[in-house]
């Protein structure tokens, strides 16, 4: 009788877990069924917000589903960041970020509520794109040179906008000052765009500027190009030298994005994602729109979770060390 009982018991286990797994493997083939959220960490109008609508809206087109672009802004990105690692590992929740949001923060910030590299499942790289030091109008240097000089002449004076505390820029800009032997006043805000529409109206003197945001408010001749933070100069704004053209050699500085899931993301939707990502990346259209923003894209062999992966890595062991030398810190 007991022999019979455990085995009833059994029968009545594996009754309901069958089902479940059926459920379960039923949900997975018939993704998506719903609207896909993508989680911006800044602010509308600037280059994370710009590539994800852009991304969102090809994105549709190949999983037959509406994907929704929402801004989780604040704390150097890291509520947007929480948010992803918190959500649901169904596929309806997928995470933009890039250097400051999944690389900076994790150096800079003392406590963050999950584990960078363990919390989040990587999906795939998708953009690069170096920043340039941008000034107002009426700033009185025309060149690097000259705004060092300006600034060692006005120790503290200047303002120095930054796309939030912790941020790529944030940290660009202390690591300027540090290499140059200069002061600023660091204003942080919730996201480039909003840095940029201060510069414009002159409230602040000095970004570091990314394309997205920067290159129209300098076709419109609203700001000064000083210097572009890589090797080679802008496609999109190539009257503006390299630093180490105009005398600061080897401050190389870029913006690169990705996406991330919610850890534990089953596989199946993982490369429907990651297909539809490809397949984006790959329209010319969407080439065309993202060049046109200065944004380089990430070679095909790249675009995967094995690249992101490799890249953030990468990025982690080159940035870490550095804000850890320097004593770079946000409460």
């Amino acid at each position: 009788m007991r022999f019979q009982r455990r085995t009833v018991l059994k029968l009545v286990a594996g009754g309901v877990a069958l089902p479940a797994l059926a459920r379960s493997a039923f949900a997975q083939t018939d993704y998506p069924s719903k609207p896909i959220v993508i989680v911006v960490p800044y602010a509308a109008g600037g280059p994370t917000d710009t590539i994800a609508r852009i991304m969102a809206d090809r994105m549709r087109a190949s999983l037959g589903q509406t994907v929704i672009v929402e801004g989780t802004t604040g704390a150097g990105g890291t509520l947007a960041v929480a948010r992803v690692a918190r959500s649901a590992p169904d596929g309806y929740t997928i995470g933009i970020g890039q250097n400051g949001s999944h690389v900076i923060t994790g150096a800079t910030y003392q406590r963050l509520p999950y584990d960078l590299l363990n919390d989040l499942q990587p999906l795939s790289l998708l953009t690069d794109a170096p920043f340039f030091l941008a000034a107002k109008k009426a700033f009185p240097a025309d060149n690097l040179k000259a705004l060092i000089a300006w600034m060692k002449a006005n120790p503290g004076k200047l303002t120095f906008g930054t796309g939030g505390s912790g941020s790529i820029t944030h940290i660009s800009e202390l690591l300027f000052m540090k290499e140059t032997g200069t002061t600023a006043q660091i204003v942080p805000y919730r996201g480039n765009a909003p840095a940029m529409q201060d510069l414009v109206a002159g409230q602040i003197d000095v970004m570091v500027a990314d394309p997205v945001t920067g290159v129209p408010q300098l076709h419109g001749a609203a700001i000064k190009g000083l210097a572009v933070t890589a090797k080679s100069r802008l496609s999109t704004a190539a009257e503006i030298p390299t630093v180490d053209e105009a005398g600061l050699p080897g401050f190389y500085v870029s913006l690169w994005h990705g996406l991330w899931m919610p850890k534990g993301t089953p596989q199946p939707i993982m490369d429907k994602l990651a297909a539809a990502v490809r397949e984006s990346l790959a329209d010319p259209a969407i080439k065309a729109k993202l060049a046109s923003l200065g944004q380089d894209i990430f070679p095909a062999e790249r675009q995967n979770p094995q690249g992101l992966d490799a890249h953030q890595r990468a990025e982690i062991a080159k940035w870490w060390p550095v804000i850890k030398a320097a004593g770079i810190k946000v409460d």
